[in-house]
């Protein structure tokens, strides 16, 4: 039984029932259908966010195997309230770019999802158009004025950092040439990034309320005049119309589980590119509503986990009473070097060896001053002889660990996390602590992480990346958190890197300044921000029906 056929076995609620057993009044939310809705920002309450209990579930560096991070955020908070612990979820929105793609989707997998989860991973409620049509209204107007002789801005074209964004993964964008023709514009070298990694996204994930968006937007750094002066969105009098247009993409949407448990669920930054965490307000509502939030961050620790911690938390003053780290035996297996249509089997020498991933995770979650969980995301083809391998290495190391079953019995297969966690979080008083401080040189802050969360041994520059740093400091900011773009399967730059690689460099090609998010974005490796799809789509396997019923979609 697929994840979609399992989905459609459970009658959802009404909307209005989930709201109403959360104490919203009817009239607060904007309904769109029976099961969607969106929420007003002034349900958030700072006395309530203050007194909810935060938990961030990550994870081991992720391989094809899977490890079930979203669907493991899914199921502790349905165990959580199964134990009578008012909780509610807060989850990123899916790209269409993995949809069709290869990834999946976002909406947890088995007996621990939010529905609808056809409506989720297909357009929603339009809040990633919302966020391509603001970012590419920027470009336009950035076009628009390379052309206008009377109120050019002068601004150099070669300087131009602001490119086109899609919601697809489609490779051959990545570069272009645009303004070709007599009269189609200037010339110039651009091309697209995916919308995920678009600065409105990330801008809308981390601004609190409509004035700070378009206080964001203005600070867009778009290039310089060809006299070496910046120049920022806020010269071409953009934000006031790119904030019109987010301005139904800044409410927080809400879903339900499959066992009727709200769900807060708004912005998607990939945590390979991005800060790859749900906005702030999502959070903060979710607080606000909730006794307990369980939360992600993208992809493994290092990346999402770290980004949420130094980037999020810091800009929010929110903090995780406790983080849940998500490994699966088969991919701690891939780890350790078994081939990927061997993980079925028993492999005892392939999981001591993949250990050694999560033990650096475990260690880089204590670094921050928290202590994490363990939850071993149960397959049925998993022995007992790994599961306790898995069990005594935790103890080793001092952490808890527990086999979870959600996939395959919902709330009831992470009852023993859910009391741990919840156990711990209200006594928990974590000495939280960023990884580094934001007035140390940018050169250190980026060496910080690469030694510190990846484990490498050295930094090594591009020119290109030297020049990046220079333009930096001479515009002024180097106070700013740092955001790498690396690749998220392994702690070097190189994908191909699994396990625990020691003794590496990290190579930095070019380096992004993101002034209106307020981030500095290292490009590591062969990271790039407009995905291709594989040879084989995940869109080749999707369909519809007269009746509209969809197929294929996980």
């Amino acid at each position: 039984m697929t994840d979609l056929d399992i989905a459609r076995k459970v009658v959802p609620q009404a909307i209005s029932q989930i709201i109403h057993d959360l104490g919203i009044p009817a009239d607060q939310a904007l309904s769109y259908g029976r099961f969607k809705a969106k929420l007003p920002l002034s349900l958030i309450n700072p006395s309530k966010v203050a007194k909810s209990h935060l938990i961030l579930v990550s994870a081991i560096s992720p391989t094809p195997a899977g490890e079930g991070k979203t669907t493991t955020t899914i199921g502790l908070a349905d165990a959580m309230n199964l134990c009578g612990f008012k909780t509610v979820a807060a989850l990123r929105e899916p790209s269409l770019g993995p949809v069709f793609g290869m990834k999946g989707g976002a909406t947890g997998g088995g007996h621990a999802q939010v529905i609808p989860m056809e409506d989720i991973n297909l357009n929603f409620t339009g809040d990633f158009s919302a966020i391509e049509k603001a970012h590419n209204l920027l470009a336009a107007l950035i076009d628009n004025n390379l052309q206008n002789k009377k109120y050019s801005l002068n601004i150099d074209p070669e300087t131009i950092a602001w490119k086109r964004v899609m919601d697809m993964n489609d490779r051959s964008l990545r570069q272009l040439e645009i303004g070709l023709g007599s009269k189609n514009g200037v010339p110039r070298k651009s091309g697209f990034d995916i919308t995920a990694a678009s600065e409105v996204m990330a801008i809308l994930c981390l601004s609190n309320n409509i004035d700070e968006l378009k206080y964001r937007l203005g600070n867009i750094f778009i290039g310089l005049t060809v006299e070496g002066k910046p120049v920022y969105a806020r010269d071409l009098k953009a934000q006031g119309a790119m904030a019109a247009l987010l301005k139904d993409a800044m409410l927080p949407n809400i879903v339900q589980t499959l066992e009727h448990n709200p769900v807060i669920i708004h912005g998607g930054p990939f945590a390979n590119i991005a800060q790859g965490t749900n906005s702030v307000i999502a959070t903060k509502m979710a607080m606000s509503l909730g006794d307990f939030v369980v939360t992600e961050a993208g992809f493994g620790f290092d990346l999402g986990g770290e980004k949420f911690l130094d980037i999020k938390c810091r800009l929010s003053g929110l903090h995780p009473k406790a983080v849940v780290l998500v490994a699966t035996i088969r991919a701690l297996k891939y780890h350790g070097g078994a081939a990927l249509e061997t993980l079925k089997e028993e492999n005892i020498e392939a999981l001591h060896l993949g250990m050694h991933n999560l033990h650096r995770h475990v260690e880089n979650a204590r670094k921050f001053g928290l202590q994490p969980f363990v939850a071993i995301n149960h397959f049925t083809f998993d022995t007992g002889v790994e599961t306790e391998i898995v069990m005594k290495y935790c103890r080793q190391w001092d952490v808890e660990a527990y086999l979870c079953r959600h996939w395959a019995e919902g709330a009831a297969g992470a009852v023993d996390l859910a009391r741990a966690v919840a156990e711990y979080a209200l006594k928990a008083e974590p000495d939280f602590k960023p990884i580094y401080e934001l007035d140390q040189p940018v050169q250190d802050k980026i060496g910080i992480i690469a030694r510190e969360i990846y484990g490498a041994s050295e930094v090594v520059y591009s020119p290109k990346a030297l020049l990046d740093l220079e333009r930096i400091a001479q515009l002024g900011y180097t106070a700013l958190p740092i955001c790498f773009a690396k690749t998220q399967y392994s702690f070097t730059d190189d994908p191909k890197q699994l396990g625990d690689a020691q003794n590496f460099a990290i190579h930095i090609r070019e380096i992004e300044l993101a002034t209106g998010a307020g981030f500095i974005i290292p490009i590591a490796g062969d990271i790039m921000r407009m995905p291709g799809l594989p040879n084989i789509p995940a869109a080749e396997n999707i369909d519809i029906d007269n009746q509209g019923n969809i197929s294929g979609l996980f």
